[in-house]
């Protein structure tokens, strides 16, 4: 069984009971930490759409990732336990989660796929500690899901190394990271290359897209890149095609329904807390027949999701038809549980106070990024039936 500080209602099938006792009391100290100081602050930064930056340093002198007690025979930690980090911090917030796995986990992950041995001496222990922060810049203005095939950000060689102009838009953590890895398509070339161009290079522009209505403590930002000169000791030289890009990120391709799973966890705790001491009629709401349907399905919808993530940690994925699967089934699951949950509080389900309505809210965001339903749909359709429905 698990640890009693680190209980799981949600989790009925136990898959949490399989983390080792080190695992366990990493994870437990992570939550403390989380339910100390960034809980108490998470309505009002919602609410103002202020970044969790300054969390991020913190976290980082927990060790989550590089104790050694953590890590195995081989000098890695087991990937369950690194899905039950993503999931911790989704269980609180998706934005805590990105703003701190989008540099040890997207931007960490690319480094060590992409770059030389001689990059990845020079910055992983930096990227672990922060002092050497980056964001992963893909999507453009104009190309989203389409981007492989209609990349506008354009890389030019000269003498001094190369020069990168384009857009990218949406990109997370954009402005608090000191440097962007930047994917750009080789002017006059078939290569699709990938630069890690520090964020006050002459000719970078950075700003942070307004109005968000879903994940409102990332910082996702707009990028201008206007004849941006930068060395070729700053090219990662094993990125040379979108296929070295997939590769880089199928250790990461889990990590999408353990994030899912963790917003389910976290809207689901918050409605039956709610349900437990909400009363109508003269009884908790917890003892109505509609009330506890509601939370069933949560739960079954969780176990769906934890099994999805489980299997897909435990099994690395090793093709590019997978991972849109299992987006598209933990996004659905994580979209009816947080309305569900949402439904169970009620009118109060609307407030910051309660805690839903963000799990709500930010669902939307888990939804549409890394693929949207209709796209991923396409790939696993293609894959089914050997017709592409992308174009007529």
């Amino acid at each position: 069984m698990t640890s009693p500080a680190l209980e799981y209602p949600g989790d009925l099938l136990g898959f949490a009971d399989d983390l080792a006792p080190a695992e366990r009391a990493k994870l437990a100290r992570l939550r403390a930490y989380l339910d100390e100081n960034v809980r108490p602050v998470l309505v009002e930064r919602w609410e103002s759409g202020e970044s969790l930056a300054d969390f991020r340093r913190p976290l980082a002198d927990l060790h989550l990732l590089d104790d050694p007690e953590l890590l195995g025979a081989n000098g890695r930690l087991r990937p369950l336990y690194r899905g039950f980090v993503t999931l911790e911090l989704c269980r609180l917030d998706l934005a805590m989660s990105i703003t701190y796995g989008g540099q040890v986990g997207m931007f960490r992950t690319l480094i060590h796929a992409g770059g030389s041995p001689e990059q990845i001496a020079a910055w992983d222990p930096s990227i672990l500690d922060f002092s050497f922060t980056g964001c992963f810049a893909l999507s453009e203005p104009d190309h989203g899901s389409d981007v492989a095939g209609g990349m506008s950000t354009t890389a030019r060689r000269t003498e001094d190394g190369w020069v990168i102009d384009g857009a990218k838009r949406w990109i997370g953590n954009a402005t608090i990271s000191d440097n962007i890895v930047v994917v750009a398509r080789e002017e006059g070339g078939d290569r699709v290359l990938a630069f890690v161009v520090p964020s006050g290079t002459p000719g970078v522009e950075r700003s942070v897209i307004p109005h968000k209505g879903a994940a409102r403590m990332v910082h996702n930002a707009d990028i201008r890149l206007d004849g941006v000169v930068v060395p070729e000791e700053r090219r990662l030289p094993r990125i040379e095609s979108f296929r070295d890009i997939n590769r880089a990120f199928r250790s990461l391709r889990a990590d999408i329904a353990w994030s899912a799973a963790g917003m389910q966890l976290g809207a689901y705790a918050a409605a039956v807390e709610y349900a437990q001491r909400r009363e109508q009629f003269g009884r908790p709401i917890a003892g109505f027949q509609l009330i506890q349907d509601k939370l069933v399905r949560i739960v079954a919808n969780i176990a769906q999701t934890l099994a999805l993530a489980v299997r897909t940690t435990t099994h690395p994925i090793d093709d590019d038809v997978s991972p849109s699967l299992i987006k598209l089934v933990a996004a659905d699951r994580l979209r009816e549980s947080v309305a569900l949950a949402r439904e169970i509080v009620g009118g109060n389900g609307v407030l910051l106070d309660h805690d839903v309505v963000r799990f709500f809210a930010d669902a939307e965001a888990m939804y549409t990024f890394e693929g949207t339903r209709e796209v991923n749909t396409l790939i696993v359709g293609r894959a089914l039936t050997g017709h592409s429905a992308f174009v007529r």
